[in-house]
């Protein structure tokens, strides 16, 4: 669902903001990062683009579908009306 790519660019990105110091613990660090990123975004109710885009058009094809069933039920309301 998520890209592991842009979850390790993270890691390595949120790892290399350790200061000099620490440099020993960078591995580490960025192990532990990763793991956490991961767990926090695999909690996360998240569709990929793709899975988006399809909903979208469904959505979209729906409403179509809505909007001339509600144009065919106002014609049929004015034609009763109109005829009695």
């Amino acid at each position: 669902m998520f890209d592991p790519k842009a979850i390790d660019d993270i890691a390595s990105r949120l790892a290399g903001a350790i200061p000099p110091g620490l440099n020993n613990l960078k591995d580490d660090l960025e192990k532990t990062f990763h793991a956490i990123l991961q767990s926090a975004l695999g909690k996360l109710d998240l569709v990929t683009r793709e899975e988006f885009e399809v909903q979208k058009a469904v959505l979209a094809k729906t409403r179509s579908k809505l909007e001339a069933l509600e144009q065919r039920v106002a014609d049929i309301e004015a034609r009763t009306n109109t005829a009695e």
